[in-house]
């Protein structure tokens, strides 16, 4: 695996909880592993779909993991966003991105990620 990854963030709804670092989740769809390892440097960026995108900060993997959306942890959701409480939080949200409705039995990738100073 050769390259730079991007984690890609919409910036309406995330990109003050990555510039105030109160964000260091991410919950994906489906299972990542093949893209994403532990140790692995990637751009944080915010910025719609095909469009121009903007570079936040450089951050290491930290942790990554599969598992039911139904299994989040508390740890995971107020990771993914301080406001959420739930794991139905977290699919609601998902649901809004994928824009398709999701069993809390769907397959998750929960990436966990820290800043890196440059």
């Amino acid at each position: 695996m050769g390259g730079m990854f991007a984690l890609n963030f919409y910036p309406d709804i995330y990109e003050n909880l990555l510039r105030s670092h109160r964000k260091t989740v991410t919950v994906r769809l489906g299972d990542k592993t093949d893209k994403y390892r532990a140790g692995q440097l990637v751009w944080v960026t915010v910025g719609n779909r095909f469009a121009r995108r903007h570079k936040l900060f450089t951050a290491i993997i930290d942790r990554v993991e599969v598992k039911p959306l139904a299994e989040l942890t508390p740890r995971d959701i107020s990771r993914e966003n301080p406001e959420f409480r739930t794991a139905e939080d977290v699919r609601d949200l998902l649901e809004r991105i994928y824009d398709r409705p999701l069993a809390m039995e769907e397959i998750v990738t929960v990436i966990y990620f820290s800043p890196v100073d440059e």
